[in-house]
């Protein structure tokens, strides 16, 4: 059987990605074309359900073409991306409403200062049923008032998807702060807040389940679940939030549930993300954790059960507690960002100042 995969993967098309070959045993996909691709991978990669998410070229005429060549606009491939999900943990309409998000629907031209054929918005449907539900999501949409023009998105037969160069595959994170940038820059980010604050998100309507020990394994890294499900310790200074000084929230990297403010982060010389206080005390567990010979207080999600850190009293006022916690247990979200990826409710924290 391994010798038969082999030999199927070997003679695939080269349109046909690696999410198309992860499309089987209940899984589905849906390809949508938003502007920049850099831009429409976060808002679907932190959706329980999701399974991967692929930025790549769809709807032109070139095969196999370079991101050089559809820049060009002579191909006639948009900018898309690929989503494989589990139609039984999330559905295809909770992922059109997250694509409507992301997007100004009313341009044709391209995306905020994104101009030409490549950023142009279009959802690709892979069945009839797909087609049936873009359409009438779309019809809502129209329908709503929240834009003055048309909607002019459009609802395409799916064709073949060439799968972007590495270097463009989860730019966000990568390159997290020329990424915020871009996306302040584009008018992406300010588009979004001003349209959608204050309204329902996808965050706020699809109840979290918790997941099994395999399938955590699958949407973690190694060190990730070394952290949440086996209580381990991440090497200090060497993480990925620990000298982070951007405007955000962080959240648990399993369920996204808020846990606390950049206002409340300061330097602690551990090496560690350090924080005074959580954003959401409801959200925290504490309870003695007796290993180490000593008697310490961990600190854990209180909806995935992730282990996060530890408190110490010896942290700065207001409260002089020092919550030392793992980055890999965390989700950073910009500022910028946290309208669109359902957290809005949460930019009141940045008004006090």
């Amino acid at each position: 059987m391994y010798r038969i995969s082999l030999l199927l993967l070997s003679v695939l098309p080269l349109a046909l990605s690696m999410s198309q070959v992860q499309a089987g045993a209940g899984r589905e996909l849906a390809t949508f074309a938003g502007g920049c691709f850099w831009c429409m991978e976060p808002p679907f990669e932190s959706l329980d359900g999701v399974v991967s998410v692929r930025a790549g070229y769809t709807g032109g005429r070139t095969e196999n073409p370079t991101y050089e060549e559809v820049s060009s606009g002579t191909t006639g491939h948009y900018e898309a991306v690929q989503v494989v999900y589990d139609p039984t943990k999330i559905t295809y309409e909770e992922l059109l409403a997250v694509f409507w998000r992301q997007i100004n629907p009313t341009d044709d031209g391209g995306q905020f200062n994104d101009r030409g054929t490549q950023y142009v918005t279009a959802i690709f449907y892979h069945n009839d049923n797909q087609r049936i539900l873009a359409e009438k999501s779309r019809q809502e949409l129209e329908d709503s008032g929240l834009f003055e023009k048309p909607v002019v998105t459009a609802i395409l037969p799916a064709g073949p998807f060439y799968e972007a160069e590495e270097y463009h595959q989860d730019y966000y994170r990568k390159h997290a702060l020329r990424y915020s940038m871009y996306k302040s820059g584009s008018g992406r980010a300010g588009f979004l807040e001003k349209t959608w604050a204050g309204k329902d998100t996808m965050a706020e309507k699809k109840p979290w389940r918790r997941m099994s020990e395999a399938e955590l394994k699958k949407i973690l890294t190694p060190l990730q679940y070394k952290v949440v499900r086996k209580n381990g310790t991440e090497p200090p200074f060497r993480n990925a939030y620990w000298d982070n000084k951007r405007e955000g929230i962080y959240v648990d990297v399993v369920s996204g549930e808020v846990l606390f403010g950049s206002p409340d982060k300061f330097d602690s010389g551990t090496g560690w993300p350090s924080f005074t206080r959580p954003l959401v005390r409801e959200n925290i567990v504490e309870r003695p954790d007796r290993g180490l010979f000593t008697i310490r207080t961990e600190v854990r999600s209180k909806m995935a059960d992730s282990h996060l850190g530890h408190v110490f009293d010896d942290g700065p006022p207001p409260t002089g507690l020092r919550y030392c916690i793992n980055s890999a247990a965390l989700r950073f979200i910009p500022r910028e960002e946290m309208e669109a990826a359902g957290y809005g409710e949460w930019l009141k924290i940045f008004r006090k100042k």
